[in-house]
């Protein structure tokens, strides 16, 4: 039998560690963490995996949401006091996770949590050191309500112009940034294409699935009656509804006072079980009247599902109409069913839409987004304080 190589001793191995570490530019993400699945949460968890003994880049991980110490984890249920009591601990992982470090890479959303979670993160980066110097802000905006936030916010354009660099996963947000003169620069969101089976639908059946949220956003209730009408032309159809949210209740009730039968409620799924979903339909559709560059379409994408979708703002910069996915007008249920309709009907567009849309994911592999995330990186890291 081979007998495995012995261990290096332990003081030369974490001198040839610590020697490596020495020359790799060190990065801590400051991001929601997957106790409450969403974008950021998603993506920050898909940066560290993708990080993880990376020759250039040593990354850490600070969590915007830190569990509470036991004593007093009940509090964990009550919204007002839940926030008032994490902001201290959050504080305070932030002053000892940002000791040491090139880069503070921070999620941000918009409104009320960017004041408790991003600003805070920013200060202290300022008053944090490295090797390099001083510590870099960065924040990593990944709200589609950006304009308004900003009109709205005024201490947020503030705050912003102080941080080191803007990035944004969309071109849209970049025009966005643009109109209050703050530059951004875009990196794309990473799908884990791994986690995605593509599959060609021959024939393609009357199976939906929508992965949104049931939230004002995402308007569930236009694809619960897009479906409706759907329905009428194929009675076989289904609609998978993945997720949750405060709507919920409401949703329900409109597929009861509808009538409408097929109608699945799957419940919220983990980032790494929504494949299934998307495997088991044959067409997605979505209805969101504000975003910005939700997975969801691109996920689609990368499964064969070809993209139905309402037209946002955001939309056209992602699902480009008749070669990756069919657009329509924001709050018409009917013009969203009559291009469900379109491509069960037409079985060469639906195939030459799914096509475009796989080559079109590709644009969001680790290894298309990495060389950009650390071109920024040592740009900061190497820039004076």
């Amino acid at each position: 039998m081979i007998q495995p190589p012995e261990p290096a001793p332990a003081a030369s191995l974490s001198a040839s560690v610590a020697e490596e570490a020495a020359g790799r530019i060190r990065v801590c993400i400051v991001a929601p963490s997957l106790r409450y699945v969403g974008g950021q949460s998603v993506q920050a968890d898909l940066l560290l995996r993708h990080w993880q003994n990376d020759p250039d880049v040593d990354i850490s991980f600070i969590a915007v949401d830190p569990r509470f110490p036991g004593a007093i984890s009940w509090a964990e249920r009550i919204p007002g006091l839940r926030t008032l009591l994490r902001e201290p601990i959050y504080f305070w992982h932030l002053r000892r996770g940002l000791k040491n470090v090139d880069i503070a890479h921070i999620f941000s959303a918009s409104y009320w949590s960017f004041l408790l979670a991003p600003a805070p993160a920013a200060l202290f980066s300022k008053n944090s050191k490295s090797k390099k110097g001083r510590t870099k802000a960065l924040i990593n905006y990944h709200s589609g309500e950006a304009r308004d936030h900003l009109q709205t916010f005024r201490s947020a354009a503030a705050v912003l112009r102080r941080v080191d660099k803007i990035v944004v996963p969309s071109a849209y947000l970049v025009d966005v940034f643009r109109e209050f003169n703050l530059p951004a620069t875009a990196v794309p969101n990473i799908v884990d294409l791994s986690q995605f089976h593509f599959r060609e639908r021959s024939p393609l059946r009357p199976h939906l699935v929508c992965t949104r949220g049931f939230s004002h956003y995402y308007s569930v209730d236009v694809v619960v009656k897009a479906f409706a009408e759907v329905k009428k032309e194929f009675p076989a159809a289904k609609l998978d509804l993945v997720g949750g949210g405060p709507l919920e209740s409401d949703i329900r009730k409109l597929v009861c006072d509808l009538n409408l039968q097929d109608v699945n409620f799957t419940g919220v799924a983990a980032h790494r079980e929504i494949s299934r979903y998307y495997d088991q339909a044959d067409i997605f559709i979505n209805a969101s009247w504000l975003d910005n560059m939700p997975l969801s379409v691109i996920e689609a994408f990368a499964s064969g599902t070809p993209v139905i979708t309402t037209s946002p703002e955001c939309m056209p910069y992602l699902v480009e109409h008749g070669r990756t996915g069919l657009l329509s007008a924001v709050g018409d249920p009917k013009a969203l069913a009559l291009n469900v309709v379109r491509v069960l009907r037409d079985k060469a567009l639906a195939g030459h839409l799914a096509q475009n849309a796989r080559e079109e994911s590709t644009k969001y592999r680790w290894e298309a987004v990495r060389g950009l995330w650390l071109s920024i990186y040592r740009s900061l890291s190497q820039a004076t304080p």
